[in-house]
């Protein structure tokens, strides 16, 4: 493989993204040690003469391979469905794996069911739209937070939330519940669409050792700090 440059979701996914490409013989048992140590800037060359990476939050990685400045991105699948990117989705790589999900106090599941002006908080509006206006039919009034949006419905800023969800331990403590499931989420390998043409074959190539990596991988993970 030669050219391909890679945009890296910052953090978690990062770490866990490098772990699967040593085990897949993408780059070298180094690279961990690079990767901490250009945690702290964006962008880092790889030892390997082939790949190049930099890193972006996570909300940013569609928009770089989009545009082309990246050839390949990886980003949880919650990102790519906010962004509404053009991009090829190729590879689900399986880690970072959670849930989209309504959550709210247990009074509020009949009117979640039939009823309409509820009012949603969510860092997600183009997913949470999506959901109640085209799949759900319903009228809906879009809150948008940053924060911890479990604070909405126990404040009574909203009735309901849109939120990822893993254990569901923080909404429990919060007395919230999981009311519906919107999609399952895990970390994507995505292509630029030019790039699949003129790079097909090492990005298939990429692809394939990925895939490999991926039937037997052992479980390791990678925190960066």
């Amino acid at each position: 493989m030669d050219g391909l440059t890679l945009a890296l979701t910052k953090g978690r996914l990062a770490g866990r993204t490098i772990d699967l490409f040593i085990r897949a013989g993408v780059v070298r048992e180094e690279m961990r040690e690079i990767l901490n140590e250009a945690s702290r800037r964006l962008v880092f060359s790889s030892e390997e003469p082939n790949l190049s990476f930099f890193m972006a939050k996570a909300q940013d990685v569609p928009t770089y391979v989009d545009y082309g400045a990246a050839d390949v991105g990886i980003a949880g699948k919650d990102t790519l469905l906010e962004e509404e990117r053009n991009l090829y989705e190729v590879l689900d790589l399986g880690f970072g794996a959670c849930r989209l999900v309504v959550a709210g106090r247990e009074e509020t599941r009949d009117r979640l069911r039939h009823g309409n002006n509820l009012r949603v908080a969510t860092k997600y509006p183009h997913i949470a739209l999506d959901y109640f206006g085209r799949k759900k039919q319903q009228t809906v009034e879009i809150v948008r937070l940053n924060g911890s949006v479990e604070l909405a419905p126990i404040i009574g800023l909203a009735d309901v939330i849109v939120d990822i969800v893993e254990t569901g331990s923080t909404l429990a403590e919060n007395d919230l519940c999981i009311l519906e499931e919107i999609t399952p989420l895990s970390a994507r390998m995505v292509v630029n669409r030019a790039s699949m043409k003129m790079q097909r074959v090492h990005i298939a190539e990429l692809i394939t050792k990925l895939r490999n990596a991926l039937e037997k991988r052992d479980g390791t993970e990678v925190e960066l700090r």
